[in-house]
């Protein structure tokens, strides 16, 4: 498949499944900025077509505006990432957290990012290193009209869900 409408997204945390969110992203016709703090990771997906970034700084600046930053992160460095990340951000910008953040973390993340004008979507994401080709269960919490616009992002990630009667399975 390949998406109609491709979007830009800037993905921080190359991890498994940060890589492979990518992967898919890229299958559908999305191009994606990358940044690890291993270079390695970044390097390798460089290599497979993304866009590679050696720092925070430079990964922003590769990034056009309105920028999606999607953050596959373990919950207890997320502060410390937004607290680099977000001097670096311009009005208008989203952040997606895809971790397992608790979300009244989450909450407040979205409160203290929009004092600054910049969005932020709470995006609970399942699915482990099957969901390279499965897809992914996404958990989507935000702006109706910021959600409405990345929706391209969350239909090439997302699984297809068949539709079922209970009992007949």
């Amino acid at each position: 498949m390949v998406t109609a409408t491709p979007m830009q997204l800037g993905m921080v945390g190359l991890g498994r499944m940060g890589a492979n969110l990518v992967r898919r992203l890229m299958r559908d016709g999305h191009h994606c900025v990358v940044y690890d703090v291993n270079a390695a990771a970044f390097s390798e997906l460089a290599a497979e077509g993304s866009t590679g970034a050696a720092t925070l700084d430079e990964f922003v600046g590769k990034l056009d505006g309105p920028r999606a930053i999607w953050l596959m992160l373990p919950a207890a460095i997320v502060d410390s990432t937004l607290d680099a990340l977000v001097p670096l951000l311009a009005a208008g910008d989203t952040v997606i957290d895809g971790g397992n953040s608790y979300y009244r973390d989450d909450i407040t993340r979205a409160a203290k990012l929009a004092e600054k004008g910049l969005h932020y979507v709470d995006c609970g994401t399942s699915g482990g290193v099957w969901g390279l080709d499965r897809g992914y269960c996404l958990m989507i919490g935000g702006e109706t009209d910021v959600v409405t616009r990345l929706d391209p992002i969350f239909k090439t990630i997302a699984c297809t869900a068949a539709p079922t009667v209970p009992g007949t399975s």
